[in-house]
């Protein structure tokens, strides 16, 4: 058995943008940053840690530029919703293919693709050692998948959601256009909001607040790097308080 005693998080919800898998691609799914992704998750689990993933979709559809587009905003949600749905689907295949059981659980009823998203279904997936990857976000058009991972985090009971984005935390500004941005190592959930971050939504961060969910941003391009959020030793930014 695992030794979980050095863990910081027994349960920790991992927030993946539809981006994360596109890889250098312009669009759709590198199958390569997939496996690399799924051998992170797969050792966390190893680690004695339960996993669970909420995906995003933009990496095929956004629905907010669906909708800038012309398309009226729910119908661009719903499409969206279906995207998150083929990246979770194609996450599964990879934590498969690492040796790591998963299941795809979505919001949008449909049975011949994947199992219905049911609370303690969920959880006992979970205590069983098998990563839940949600799809679909809420099910309702304009929610965010932040604001997704947010809820699904507090559903699950975990100790905490991990934003994987491609900077190693939270800046006052772009790092990748602002060479003078400044990184936040701690930020209160009122910071975060009164100085309009853009970590996530502000009803994500809102919900985290009202739940005493602390939420981490770290870096997903380095490998091995969910398992320091762990143990407590990545380098990251930490919202709480």
């Amino acid at each position: 058995m695992p030794d979980k005693t050095d863990l910081k998080y027994k349960r920790l919800l991992l927030k993946l943008s539809g981006e994360a898998l596109m890889g250098k691609g312009q669009y759709g799914i590198d199958m390569a940053v997939a496996d690399r992704l799924a051998r992170d998750v797969a050792e966390a689990v190893n680690a004695g840690c339960e996993i669970a993933i909420v995906v995003g979709g933009g990496n095929i559809f956004r629905g907010m530029a669906g909708a800038a587009s012309g398309m009226e905003r729910a119908t661009a949600d719903y499409m969206g919703m279906l995207a998150t749905v083929m990246n979770a689907l194609a996450l599964q295949g990879a934590l498969e293919k690492a040796g790591q059981p998963a299941r795809v659980m979505s919001a949008i009823p449909m049975p011949t693709v994947c199992e219905s998203y049911v609370r303690p279904k969920a959880l006992d997936h979970l205590a069983k050692g098998r990563v839940v990857v949600f799809g679909a976000g809420t099910g309702n058009p304009f929610f965010t998948t932040d604001t997704a991972a947010t809820l699904r985090a507090i559903e699950m009971d975990c100790g905490a959601v991990a934003k994987a984005t491609q900077v190693d935390g939270v800046y006052s500004a772009d790092p990748k256009k602002d060479p003078a941005a400044t990184r936040y190592d701690r930020l209160t959930y009122s910071e975060v909001l009164a100085r309009d971050l853009k970590v996530m939504d502000g009803a994500a961060i809102a919900l985290a607040r009202d739940n005493r969910l602390p939420v981490i941003v770290l870096s997903i391009e380095e490998q091995g790097n969910l398992l320091k959020v762990l143990r407590g030793t990545a380098r990251s930014t930490v919202i709480e308080g």
